[in-house]
Parts: C-alpha cells; sequence; structure tokens
C-alpha cells in the first residue's frame, strides 16, 4: 500500500467517474434487457444462520429460480476479529437442510470465484488503487484515538457522530511526510457531489445525500482488508450480480454504493430492500434469542418447509396471504412487486400448527400390518385432523419414498429416547414404524412427539397393577375377558369406526357400568395413562397380540 500511496502522490485533482458518467435513467438501475439474473445471499459468519438471514436467502433463492437463475452464497469474513468458529460451515449447511442450496458457494465452488471476501483482497486493492488515481479516494492517517474523540465530541453535542474529512485536504508533501512514518494508512473515499437517485424495487425511488449528513467513509482498512462498502461493490460487479435483494437496514448505503459505482465506471445491479422481519411484539430479531437459529429448529424436529411458510405467510411478496405453500409454489407465486415496506412481525408460537400442516397430509391408502386389522378407514385427502388443514407432514407421509425416511427417522428417535427400556424390539419393525406414523399423523407436529412421555406407551410396556383398574371399576375380569373374546372374534378386518362400535357393545351388556369407565379402565391397561388417543386407535396402533398380552399381565398380576 505504501509503494502504491507513493507511486499516486501528484497534484490532487477532483475526484471523476473511470468510465462515462452514470445518466439519471441509469442511475434508476435500469439493467440491460435479457440479461441473466443472478442474485447473492452475502452474509457474515460472525454468527450461525438465524431466521433473518433465512428470509433473505429464500427471497433471493425463489427470485432467481422463478427467472430461472443462479442463487450465490458469498461470505463476508472481512471482519476477521468477530468470525465465529464454524459458521460458515453452519451457513451453507443449514442452506442445504432447508432446501434451497446456493448454485455457487465456497463449498461448490463456481465461475466467479472464490466466495470467500478475505480471498478477494487483490480486487479490493485494484480498485482501490484505480479510486486513489481517479482522486476518488485518499490516505487517512488520523489514529483510533483522535475518531474516538471526534465521535465523543459529537454526542456530547447531541450530534450525529461522522469524520470531518481532515486528511481529504492533505498536500502532497503532507502524505508524504506522514507515509514515512505510518506506510499503512486507511483508504477513504471521498463524498462528493449529488448522489444519484435510484428507484428501488421494493421502496420506490430514494436519494440519500449522504455526503451532506456523513463524513467520507473508510473503504480499505490499514490491515488490507475492505468495509463493507467497497466489498459489495465489487464483489457484486466481478460477479455479475445482476439484482440485490437485502434488508431494509441497507437502503440509505445505497446512495453511497451508487457514488462507488459511478467513480469506477461500472453499471450498477437493480436493488430491492426487504422489510424487517421482526418479532411478534415488533422488537428486532436477534442473535442473543438462542430460539431463532436454524440448528434450534432442525434439532427440534420442526421440517424446513414449515420455517420457509411460516417466514413467507408472515410478510408479502404474494398474492395472497396462504399458509401451506411448498418451495415450487413460492417459486411458482412469487412477485417481488407485492413485497410492501412494512415490516413483517413473526409469531413462532404458531409454528407448531405450520409444522403439523407439513406432516399429516395423505391420500387413502391401506396400512401395512396384519389381515384382520388392516382396514383402518382413512379419512379423505384434505380433511383436518386436529389443526385443520395440516398439509405439510401431510405430504411427506403421503409420498412413499418421504414415508420410508419418516421411518427411518423414528427408528432412530426410538432407539435413542428408550433404548434398553425396549421390552420388545419388534417395535423397531419398518411396518410397525409406518403404522404409528399413519395412524397419529394427524395429531404430531413432529416426529419427536412420538417419542415424548404421552407416547412411550407404544414403545415400552407400561406398569400397570390390578389395584390401578380396580380403583376405575370393580369388573376388571368381566371387561378384561370381553375384551379378549373380541380378539378371539371370527375373522374380520376391523377399523377404528368398527372397533369403537364393537366396545360400545361391549359397554352396552355390562349392567350399571358406563362406557366411559369402561375405556377409561382400557386406555390404563394399555397405556398406563388417563388420557391419550381414543382406545380403538390404541388397539390398532398395538396390534391385536399386544393388546391380548397387555391385558392377560393385568390379569396376572
Amino acid at each position: 500500500m505504501a509503494v502504491l500511496l507513493k507511486r499516486l502522490l501528484h497534484p490532487r485533482r477532483p475526484p471523476a467517474a473511470l468510465g462515462r458518467p452514470l445518466g439519471r435513467r441509469e442511475a434508476s438501475l435500469d439493467t440491460h434487457a435479457g440479461a441473466a439474473v443472478r442474485v447473492r445471499f452475502a452474509p457474515s459468519p460472525t454468527g450461525f444462520l438465524h431466521l433473518g438471514g433465512l428470509r433473505t436467502a429464500l427471497y433471493n433463492y425463489i427470485f432467481a429460480k422463478k427467472h430461472r437463475g443462479s442463487f450465490i452464497l458469498r461470505l463476508e469474513d472481512t471482519d476477521q476479529t468477530r468470525l465465529v468458529p464454524g459458521a460458515a460451515e453452519n451457513i451453507e449447511d443449514m442452506l442445504e437442510w432447508a432446501g434451497i442450496p446456493p448454485d455457487e458457494s465456497p463449498r461448490r465452488g463456481g465461475p466467479a470465484g472464490p466466495y470467500l471476501q478475505s480471498q478477494r483482497l487483490a480486487l479490493y486493492a485494484q480498485a482501490t488503487e484505480a479510486l486513489l488515481k481517479s482522486g476518488a479516494a485518499y490516505p487517512c492517517f488520523c489514529s483510533p484515538q483522535r475518531l474516538e474523540l471526534l465521535k465523543r465530541e459529537a454526542l456530547r453535542n447531541r450530534q450525529t457522530p461522522r469524520y470531518d474529512n481532515r486528511c481529504r485536504s492533505l498536500s502532497e508533501a503532507q502524505v508524504a511526510q506522514k507515509l514515512a512514518k505510518d506506510p499503512k494508512p486507511a483508504i477513504r473515499f471521498h463524498l462528493e457531489g449529488e448522489a444519484p437517485a435510484f428507484q428501488d424495487l421494493v421502496y420506490g425511488w430514494n436519494r440519500h445525500e449522504v455526503a451532506s449528513v456523513e463524513g467520507d467513509p473508510v473503504i480499505l482498512k490499514s490491515d488490507g482488508f475492505p468495509t463493507y462498502h467497497l466489498a459489495c461493490v465489487v464483489d457484486d460487479h466481478h460477479m455479475g450480480i445482476s439484482h440485490v435483494l437485502r434488508g431494509s437496514e441497507w437502503l440509505v448505503s445505497t446512495s453511497k454504493h451508487l457514488l462507488l459505482y459511478q467513480a469506477l465506471g461500472w453499471q450498477p445491479p437493480r436493488f430491492a430492500h426487504l422489510p424487517l422481519l421482526l418479532n411478534r411484539d415488533g422488537s428486532k430479531l436477534s442473535k442473543r434469542q438462542g430460539d431463532i437459529f436454524l440448528e434450534h429448529f432442525a434439532a427440534a424436529g420442526f421440517l424446513p418447509d414449515a420455517l420457509l411458510d411460516i417466514i413467507t405467510s408472515c410478510g408479502s411478496g404474494f398474492a395472497e396471504n396462504q399458509m401451506g405453500r411448498t418451495l415450487p409454489e413460492l417459486i411458482t407465486q412469487f412477485d417481488l412487486t407485492r413485497v410492501t415496506c412494512h415490516s413483517a412481525l413473526l409469531d413462532l408460537e404458531k409454528l407448531p400448527e405450520f409444522n403439523s400442516r407439513k406432516v399429516s397430509f395423505f391420500k387413502p391408502h391401506p396400512l401395512p400390518w396384519g389381515r384382520r386389522w388392516s382396514g383402518l378407514e382413512m379419512p379423505a385427502a384434505g380433511r383436518s385432523l386436529g389443526f385443520p388443514g395440516r398439509l405439510h407432514l401431510r405430504r411427506l407421509v403421503s409420498d412413499e419414498t418421504q414415508r420410508r425416511q419418516l421411518v427411518g427417522k423414528l427408528q432412530a428417535l426410538v432407539e435413542e429416547a428408550f433404548g434398553s427400556q425396549l421390552q420388545d424390539r419388534h417395535v423397531l419393525d419398518a411396518a410397525y414404524v409406518e403404522r404409528i406414523i399413519l395412524l397419529r399423523q394427524g395429531h404430531i407436529c413432529r416426529l419427536q412427539d412420538l417419542v415424548s412421555p404421552a407416547h412411550s406407551y407404544l414403545w415400552t410396556r407400561p406398569a400397570v397393577g390390578r389395584a390401578q383398574l380396580g380403583a376405575v371399576s370393580e369388573k376388571v375380569d368381566v371387561i378384561a375377558k370381553r375384551v379378549l373374546g373380541l380378539l378371539e372374534g371370527p375373522g374380520m378386518s376391523l377399523t377404528q369406526d368398527m372397533l369403537n362400535g364393537e366396545l360400545k357393545k361391549l359397554s352396552e351388556g355390562l349392567e350399571g357400568t358406563k362406557h366411559s369407565n369402561v375405556m377409561k379402565l382400557l386406555r390404563v391397561a394399555l397405556s398406563g395413562q388417563l388420557q391419550g388417543p381414543p382406545v380403538a386407535e390404541m388397539m390398532l396402533s398395538l396390534g391385536p397380540k399386544e393388546v391380548r398380552e397387555r391385558i392377560q399381565k393385568v390379569l396376572s398380576s
């Protein structure tokens, strides 16, 4: 840097564009017709990916796919002091988990790499050299102590802190003298002249006269790393980015970036600033909130589709605000012109409902167990079970390949949750596990729910004593023997409705015993719990052999 600055010492001339100046029409960010759509998600690996970042990535992804373009992941790791170990890997891992993998990235590579800013320092130095040559930038020798005093003085006077542009007016001799003592100064961009107006695709026409309210910004730090302002302009240019979709917090800085494009003689991309994603109470999402990181939702068993659904349903960009859209539907229906300026309020308390919508959409199909108990009557596709319209998980269950994957995941969860407690490892059989998913899908929000204490009876036999049943009804033996007789009846295909009818008849034949007490006794005998699914469903879940064994065990206790 010192050699470069010494080479550039010459009489100063006012800042000028390296190419032809941009006119008002070009400043409105019109792009060439027919140019390929290329967008980028450019987070800083100073933390793991959270819902706010996911939303920005998703809007970039669906915009790119809608226009048959490319979605690029670029990691802005220039602030080396704040990097979090593992964050870069986590960001790409979570994008892949969410089903929106980048087309180009540090991991995947691509024609515009490298995709880590720390590996692109030569490009920033080249752009800085061009700006220094044109007089659009200058070295700054102000110490951190002086800059801190400026800040304190402004705050004491209740003013917005800003650099006073002191080093802008240094003579050639003064620069040479200071370079001898400080060969690695920071480089500042000379803010001068009227900022170009631009038409944001969300916020409309904008112009921010940054030169009148801000000091000249640092674009290259003394360690050779760029600041965001220079890096994003250089990278977007060299990567051929056609549209920049980013958070609205960068709207004010866009005029500054356009001045950099103008000084470098480059055509800027089009800009669309997305309104913020806020908590339900209107507060900002914060990395200090442990429950907003994607890793949290993945570990808790929430489906990627549910997260994509909830972060788009609470915002704008679609003709209708609805729940249950799949990723292909989000791509088809997304319309950038429908994104409004209003912040989106995220209500995470609704996430279980969104997740359950992703679990339980199915078309009627036979359940895979035994001849006698295989005729479960399935509700018509699209009917509500528990939460209304459980669409997303329903789609997974309705697809045979994805259902097999759910079976494998649930087998692993059961093994992890119960392990040595499993008295009968046949509960890990794929057919049994699939049966449980099909029967319970309308009542769960996550697969993890099926290994909760409320569902432990599906995997382990409860310790139920005869005394517990006697407290419910004095006719324990009579009820138990009649249920055993029902199980030994002539071969027939029992559905849940049929089984309910048989249990109702059984109760009616017991004088002085309410049907509710019969159901309560059977529920305790089968699950050890006073509350739970309908008894008929419990019996269908467990199968006739296991129901018989549990009842006989209670009778012999």
